[in-house]
């Protein structure tokens, strides 16, 4: 006899939900990473995909924790919390340092992007519009 045999089936498919949900989640991140073209586009996917996959993996483990001990199993919003926070600053780590290194190498960041979308991102940074519109 197993411990899981006493887990109510409607608790088991909300379970596997989640983490079908948040695999599915993490693996479209895990294809923008292998699909964009520039490492400034690459790093976004990826970071949105282990944001909110997680999300979804850590719901469904307090769910499933808390219907086998009967009482509430909130410890694992500390992981959640610890994630939420690390990955967008790993984001902003990366992406200030591949600038950084773009910038000293005298390379044009926004080279990698087609020559329409580049000049009007730049044209955008740069203009100051006397109508304060």
């Amino acid at each position: 006899m197993s411990v899981l045999d006493g887990l109510p089936v409607w608790i088991a498919v909300i379970v596997a939900i989640c983490l079908v949900a948040g695999a599915a989640i993490t693996f479209v991140g895990t294809i923008g990473l292998a699909r964009f073209p520039t490492f400034y586009q690459r790093i976004h996917a990826p970071t949105l995909g282990t944001s909110f996959g997680a999300f979804f993996v850590v719901v469904g483990s307090m769910v499933f924790f808390t219907a086998l001990e009967a009482r509430p199993v909130i410890h694992e919003v500390l992981i959640l919390v610890f994630v939420l926070i690390t990955t967008p600053v790993t984001l902003m780590l990366l992406a200030r340092a591949a600038l950084y290194r773009d910038r000293a190498e005298g390379n044009d960041v926004g080279a990698d992007m087609p020559a329409a979308e580049s000049r009007s991102a730049r044209s955008d940074v740069g203009d100051t519009d006397q109508t304060g519109l």
